[in-house]
């Protein structure tokens, strides 16, 4: 979180929101303070996920948008964390900070736990069901339709402004490869079967495995975009958390396996066109680019730790250098996923 907001945040503020659901947040744990602060609070015993969003991250519009289209997706079956009514009936409250405010809302804390890389649940069948859930997510989605409180489409995020946050000097290749992409997949044409709200980061850490059913939460990244990015997306995190460090043979080999399983587990409940499948390479470089530009407008460049410098740096070599995160034979991965 940026010090200027920090500095706004407050203990206090924390109890006041939590009491405007009936919650306590005497013992609050806090999960998350990256874009959002993130608590497990209580009620009646029972723990709920409270969230604190700054107004200069998103708009009270945002979020109730977000939350009406979550609430939408758990009606039609699609495991997410329901989001619960404040006392006064509505789905956020506002608590100001001078000329800037917090938007809080409560969650259902979702069940069961993550799954980790090295766990051995880790596998091809984790995959399918990742698959069939993301699936599930787009299929309920094309039904949907939007009212007046909408989330930005995606060429709105301002990290898409590489000049802003990255260096004329030192990144110009860089911001010249972003805008041709961005371009390149503006022109790609949008139809309420390739278009629409998603959540945009259903890595491992935004779900949780329970008997058998996977539990997807934090859709704060959730846009209007097209639905191929929730499918390069899941591959892209699962290659780059378990093997960045490794070479790209193998962190291919990896993504097959994981592409495979994963399209199978989603075509089980949405259709997806091979020509969008032959196009996930562009979004796989978008999200080079997008967590490269993040890491430079959230991070202290001149105070990182070891950890934040070596991710940085991994990015900014493989896009200096023009080396994908994966180098995948898309067709062939088609004619496995058809065959089985």
């Amino acid at each position: 979180m940026e010090k200027w907001i920090e500095e706004l945040f407050t203990e206090d503020l924390l109890r006041d929101a939590a009491s405007r659901f009936s919650c306590d947040a005497t013992s609050a744990k806090k999960l998350g303070d990256f874009e959002n602060y993130v608590f497990e609070v209580h009620k009646g015993g029972v723990p709920y996920i409270l969230r604190l969003t700054h107004s200069s991250h998103r708009s009270k519009e945002e979020v109730e948008a977000e939350l009406k289209w979550i609430n939408y997706l758990h009606k039609n079956g699609v495991h997410v964390s329901l989001v619960n009514d404040s006392d006064k009936g509505n789905l956020v409250e506002v608590f100001n900070t001078g000329e800037t405010s917090f938007i809080v809302c409560l969650f259902d804390k979702a069940p069961g736990g993550p799954v980790k890389i090295n766990d051995p649940l880790f596998d091809e069948q984790l995959f399918y069901k990742w698959g069939k859930l993301t699936g599930h997510m787009h299929r309920v989605t094309k039904g949907y339709n939007q009212n007046e409180n909408r989330r930005n489409r995606w060429d709105q995020d301002d990290v898409l402004d590489y000049e802003k946050y990255l260096s004329l000097k030192e990144d110009k290749d860089i911001i010249e490869k972003g805008h041709r992409n961005k371009e390149r997949i503006r022109g790609f044409v949008e139809t309420q079967d390739t278009f629409g709200l998603i959540h945009s980061d259903i890595h491992p850490g935004n779900f949780f495995y329970h008997e058998g059913d996977l539990h997807v939460f934090d859709f704060d990244d959730s846009t209007e975009f097209f639905f191929i990015s929730d499918v390069a997306i899941p591959l892209y995190y699962s290659v780059w958390w378990k093997f960045r460090n490794d070479t790209l043979e193998n962190r291919s080999e990896f993504g097959e396996r994981f592409l495979i399983a994963f399209l199978q587990g989603y075509r089980t409940e949405c259709e997806i066109q091979d020509e969008w499948v032959k196009r996930i390479p562009h979004f796989l470089l978008l999200r080079d680019l997008t967590l490269y530009t993040v890491f430079h407008k959230k991070w202290d460049l001149t105070n990182m730790s070891e950890g934040e410098e070596s991710l940085l740096s991994q990015i900014s070599e493989r896009l200096h250098k023009d080396e994908p995160i994966v180098e995948l034979d898309y067709g062939k991965i088609i004619d496995v996923v058809r065959a089985r």
